[in-house]
C-alpha cells in the first residue's frame, strides 16, 4: 500500500472516530432549533387560511379571458364552461404553489375519447393538467384525466362515483438563467379524488397538441382553464403560494 492511500485510510479512521466521539457526547438540545417559527394555518370550510380563494362560487371577479371579462356561466355556486367563449385565466400570475379544484363532467353524456367532457387546467399558462371524462371512455392514456397531457400518463385511473372530482397539485416551476437556459425542470404532483397519479413527476415543457415538448423561458404565469366546447364544470378553486 502506498504512502498517500494509508494517509488517506488512516485519515478517515481518525476523523471518523472524532465523529462518532462528537455524536457520543451531544445532547438532545445540540439538533434543536426554535426558529424561524413556521407560520400557523388554520381550515375553514376545508380552506386553508393562507389561501387564495380563485373562485368562491359567486364571480369571475379574480379571471379575465383573450377578449376581456371572464364570461363563463356562474350559477348555484358552479363554474361551466361556455363553449366558444374561449379559455379564462387568473388576473394574477403564480410560481410554486398547491392548488384545489373540483370539477365534474358534463351531465349529458356526448362523444367518446377526447370528445367527451373534455377541459384542461393549465399551470403557469403553459403545461396541461387534462381534464377529460374518465368512466369507461378508452383514450390514449398520456391523454387521460390525471395525465400530463401527451406527457406522462396517470399512474391510476381514477373514477368518480359521485361525479365531482377533485384534484389537488403541488407544482414546482421550471428556472431558467439570465440566458433564458433551462437549469432544471418543473415538476409536479397530482393527487386525484386523494389518489397520487402524478408522484413528482418532470415536466418535459409545453404540452403540445402536436410535437415534442417546447422549453419557453418564462416567470410567473397564470391558472388556465381551457374551453374544449365541453359542458365541464368546477368549484371550490384554490391556490397557496409556496
Amino acid at each position: 500500500m502506498n504512502f498517500f492511500l494509508s494517509s488517506a485510510i488512516a485519515t478517515t479512521l481518525l476523523f471518523g472516530a472524532t465523529a462518532l466521539q462528537a455524536q457520543t457526547n451531544m445532547k438532545p438540545s445540540d439538533t434543536e432549533y426554535y426558529s424561524p417559527v413556521p407560520p400557523t394555518v388554520s381550515i375553514n370550510h376545508g380552506i386553508p387560511s393562507d389561501a387564495i380563494v380563485l373562485f368562491d362560487g359567486k364571480d369571475l371577479s379574480k379571471w379575465k379571458s383573450e377578449k376581456g371579462k371572464a364570461n363563463w356561466t356562474v350559477a348555484n355556486n358552479v363554474l361551466e364552461v361556455k363553449p366558444g367563449s374561449g379559455a379564462i385565466e387568473t388576473t394574477e400570475h403564480f410560481s410554486d404553489f398547491q392548488l384545489h379544484v373540483e370539477w365534474k363532467s358534463p351531465e349529458v353524456i356526448k362523444g367518446e375519447g377526447q370528445g367527451r367532457g373534455n377541459s384542461g387546467i393549465f399551470l403557469q399558462g403553459l403545461y396541461e393538467i387534462q381534464v377529460l371524462d374518465n368512466n369507461n371512455n378508452p383514450t390514449y392514456v398520456n391523454g387521460g384525466a390525471g395525465s400530463i397531457y401527451k406527457q406522462r400518463p396517470p399512474l391510476a385511473q381514477v373514477i368518480a362515483p359521485e361525479k365531482w372530482h377533485v384534484y389537488d397539485i403541488i407544482y414546482k416551476a421550471p428556472q431558467f438563467n439570465k440566458d433564458g437556459i433551462l437549469t432544471s425542470k418543473g415538476t409536479v404532483t397530482v393527487l386525484h379524488n386523494g389518489v397520487v397519479v402524478q408522484n413528482n413527476t418532470q415536466i418535459d415543457g409545453t404540452t403540445e397538441y402536436i410535437g415534442l415538448p417546447k422549453q419557453i423561458s418564462h416567470g410567473p404565469g397564470p391558472i388556465i382553464l381551457q374551453d374544449h366546447g365541453d359542458l365541464v364544470q368546477f368549484r371550490n378553486i384554490w391556490l397557496r403560494k409556496l
